[in-house]
């Protein structure tokens, strides 16, 4: 057990740094690659494009890491918990997380109480609950939509500047292994196995969040949490899905989809989740 403990403190540090250094390449091959190999001379019509395509890009990196800021800020801890629970006889989880009563986890990582705990996110170091699962939501939307849309100029780049042809489905399969062995050769430059690298790497953290965030719906949709399914609980919940959303996004849902600002009440406490017992 405290082997394991120790693993997953080590990746609560590690997840956070790989995040921000992906997040920092991710701007340099932008701005230093991407934009002045495929718009060359952004003083003639393709002013505009340069433009829009830096817009965009700089709209998506800012909802992401705006929203992750969020997700660590609004934390799911109980303010009305000063000590700690005892455990629950019948908790399931007995390395990371101690299941109490009406809904709440003891996190032995965060080393708190938390509400609603759906799940310990390493990339945010802390747990996702009631307050901070709307800005996790968004922020898997948005860290998806940027390393997609990466790896979709990272493509551009490689067919503009080195004549890679991805008219063959096989050719991005092929991409990493290939390209790993010609730089032993000596005919690939470490920055295109590098550049290579990276795109496997923006269409694998892509995928992921795609994938973590349609779940993530279809969880607060049902009005149900990762700790409950894990746990084989079916959560009664009379509501309708619309109102499960609503508690989640709040009224200016709206707002949020476009800025990561606050759409929800932050002083939810105990009391609205002891009306699921």
């Amino acid at each position: 057990m405290f082997t394991r403990m120790l693993k997953l403190r080590l990746l609560n540090v590690v997840a956070p740094t790989y995040f921000f250094m992906a997040t920092a390449v991710t701007f340099v091959f932008h701005f230093c690659f991407f934009v002045p190999t495929i718009f060359p001379k952004p003083e003639t019509s393709l002013r505009g494009s340069t433009t829009l395509h830096t817009a965009l890009f700089l709209f998506l990196m800012f909802n992401a890491l705006g929203n992750y800021v969020m997700t660590i800020r609004y934390t799911a801890e109980s303010a009305a918990e000063t000590a700690v629970p005892v455990c629950s006889p019948h908790c399931s989880d007995k390395v990371d997380a101690h299941y109490l009563l009406n809904g709440r986890h003891f996190c032995k990582l965060c080393k708190k109480v938390i509400l609603k705990r759906d799940h310990h996110c390493f990339f945010t170091g802390n747990c996702i609950g009631n307050k901070n699962m709307r800005y996790f939501i968004m922020f898997c939307i948005y860290t998806s939509c940027t390393c997609l849309y990466s790896l979709v100029l990272g493509v551009a780049f490689l067919t503009l500047e080195y004549s890679v042809s991805f008219e063959n489905p096989l050719t991005f399969l092929t991409l990493l292994p290939l390209s790993t062995g010609y730089f032993f050769t000596g005919t690939v430059s470490g920055l295109q196995l590098f550049l290579v690298l990276m795109l496997y790497v923006w269409l694998g953290i892509g995928l992921v969040c795609a994938g973590f965030c349609c779940q993530q719906v279809l969880l607060v949709a049902r009005g149900q949490t990762w700790c409950q399914m894990r746990r084989g609980q079916l959560q009664e919940n009379h509501s309708p899905w619309q109102a499960n959303l609503k508690d989640v996004f709040g009224t200016r849902w709206i707002l949020g989809l476009i800025l990561p600002v606050q759409t929800v009440e932050t002083c939810t406490e105990d009391v609205d989740v002891h009306k699921q017992d």
